[in-house]
């Protein structure tokens, strides 16, 4: 079992990888990738019952990221994990290789679910959970949706069914860091109060510290815990975590850092650049 300094010493890796891999490719989504690396962290050193050498195992614990444009944080965790050499990493957005822009069931170890368009991912994650309580099987199924992501309306669909059902195997994290692509949650479609519409929708919510290994590990315990209900792990982040100038910055949602820019963001997270 990990503990808090070495898991938050894999998530600083995971940081210095999203940075290294989105300089190389000159393109992808650092923001929101970077807001996510103690959640994903905590997800797969500690939490789920995986297997890195038999990644479609039947009773393995599945993730779902329903944000898919954060695929490089996904990238660097499975990479970490095991699921691939890092060297893979080098590859993202290439033609060809098994690291796309957005996660791909079907080309690449570890990924359980292809998602991309916002708000499918939870939809498939309620069903994954459906299929695991009528075949009886005991795993759990995890997911990270974008506070911008719950603007869209497959996601209210998806909150209602798996509330219909009593999915208390699903547990699900937003990502709420307050910004998309185009500026401010509040100023592009106020999403608030969030934790009160899951509650109206019969959700068990939960409100942490995205960033806090504590709070995460406490809320997935309080997740196991509730019964004939799902629960929504709302986790307060920044966007762009760890590095200054990215850092609260709607600008930096899809937007790659130049050779100049990543070297600084290296020397703040204490990494080395690539040649």
């Amino acid at each position: 079992m990990k503990n808090y300094e070495e898991l938050k010493s894999i998530a600083k890796s995971l940081r210095i990888n999203i940075i290294k891999m989105l300089e190389k490719s000159q393109s992808g989504h650092p923001g929101g990738s970077l807001s996510a690396c103690e959640i994903l962290t905590a997800l797969y050193f500690k939490e789920m019952d995986i297997d890195p050498k038999n990644p479609h195992w039947e009773d393995r614990d599945r993730f779902v990221l329903s944000k898919g444009h954060g695929a490089p944080v996904l990238y660097a965790v499975l990479a970490e994990r095991g699921y691939f050499p890092r060297e893979e990493l080098n590859s993202l957005r290439k033609i060809n290789s098994m690291l796309q822009g957005h996660p791909d069931m079907k080309g690449t170890p570890g990924v359980d679910m292809t998602t991309g368009s916002l708000g499918q991912g939870l939809s498939a994650a309620s069903g994954m959970a459906l299929a695991g309580k009528i075949d009886k099987k005991d795993y759990r199924v995890y997911a990270l949706v974008g506070d911008g992501e719950v603007q869209e309306g497959i996601i209210w669909e998806a909150a209602m069914s798996a509330a219909h059902y009593k999915l208390d195997n699903l547990t699900v994290f937003m990502d709420h860091n307050g910004l998309q692509i185009d500026g401010k949650n509040e100023d592009v479609m106020n999403i608030e109060p969030i934790d009160e519409k899951f509650k109206a929708f019969g959700w068990h919510v939960i409100k942490i510290d995205g960033h806090n290994f504590e709070e995460i590990f406490a809320a997935l315990e309080e997740a196991k815990n509730t019964k004939g209900k799902p629960t929504m792990i709302i986790a307060s982040t920044v966007k762009g975590k760890g590095v200054s100038f990215m850092e609260n910055q709607a600008g930096w949602h899809g937007k790659a850092p130049s050779s100049e820019q990543a070297q600084q963001a290296l020397e703040e997270l204490g990494g080395v650049k690539n040649d």
